[in-house]
């Protein structure tokens, strides 16, 4: 239940000025029904609203549905048409609570999946005493830096693209998929992993989609384009969170309680006081400076 549910076609045909300006700027809109949620009060609705904006939510939109009818101040805003298309898809009815966000993609679906699991632990849709295993596949190659105004590598330029999706590198970066897989046990990633390219061909082009020039690619990664000239066998492999497994294991919200010596807040270690000075000379090793703030007066 509770499953996130795309409406950006919809969201960019209404007059609800909000969710039509994220999707003209390329940004999307999801909602998710919460099942006997209507009753839900108007202070509980903005905690809510402030709980998501953990997340980069700027808002959250929301309609109950009543047997008086619906009630939100943003219905207004969309025609019958669109509402009973909206209502449809994601399966309300009497006594439900719809919520939206509309955004970044990457914000929206940060934001309602931490909701989901806040609603199903204040609803007890989680049985904690199941074990659900799943793999996650199929992640995108690459992600758009806005502030750099470049492609990145989503995970790391080392990560093969899958076979099918090599020709679309140069041309369409954004529609590459990795080969590249997350283990999730109960909702919670305990292991991760990738094929990496063994071809220079593929190397050099994912090089290029990044901003890399010819010249910065060989000064700071020709080593393995040499390498990868003279052959690779194919390669790859995956990393276990042994922490993770293990809170999980115990039933831990925190991984703090299952590691032999976790760090505070401030990142000290209170076995062994670090962080803490250190010698001039160790700092005169490694060509460090340290420079005292003055004080003000």
């Amino acid at each position: 239940g509770l499953e996130l549910k795309e409406i950006t076609d919809i969201a960019e045909k209404c007059s609800f000025k909000v969710f039509r300006t994220v999707v003209e700027n390329g940004g999307i809109v999801k909602a998710i029904n919460f099942k006997g949620g209507a009753t839900l009060s108007r202070k509980e609705i903005d905690d809510l609203t402030k709980f998501v904006g953990i997340y980069g939510a700027k808002g959250l939109a929301w309609i109950k549905v009543t047997d008086k009818g619906l009630q939100s101040p943003i219905v207004k805003f969309f025609a019958s048409s669109e509402m009973n298309e909206i209502l449809k898809k994601l399966e309300a009815e009497v006594g439900d609570i719809l919520f939206f966000v509309a955004d970044k993609p990457d914000v929206v679906n940060a934001a309602l999946s931490n909701l989901r699991l806040k609603l199903g632990r204040m609803a007890n849709l989680i049985d904690d005493s199941k074990i659900n295993v799943l793999w996650v596949v199929d992640f995108p190659m690459f992600e758009w830096n806005e502030d750099e105004n470049r492609w990145e590598a989503l995970h790391h330029p080392f990560t093969s693209p899958k076979e099918e999706d090599v020709e679309k590198l140069l041309e369409n970066p954004g529609e590459v998929r990795a080969r590249a897989y997350d283990m999730v046990l109960n909702g919670v990633e305990i292991g991760g992993g990738s094929i990496r390219i063994h071809r220079e061909d593929i190397q050099e082009k994912v090089f290029k989609v990044i901003g890399l020039s010819d010249e910065e690619a060989q000064e700071r990664f020709g080593f393995l384009l040499e390498a990868l000239k003279y052959g690779a066998p194919p390669h790859g492999g995956m990393a276990f969170g042994l922490d993770r497994l293990c809170a999980i294991m115990k039933g831990e919200e925190s991984i703090r309680d299952v590691i032999a010596f976790p760090k505070t807040q401030r990142g000290q270690c209170l076995l062994t006081g670090a962080p803490d000075t250190v010698r001039p000379e160790q700092l005169e090793e490694l060509h460090i400076e340290v420079v005292k703030e003055e004080e003000e007066e």
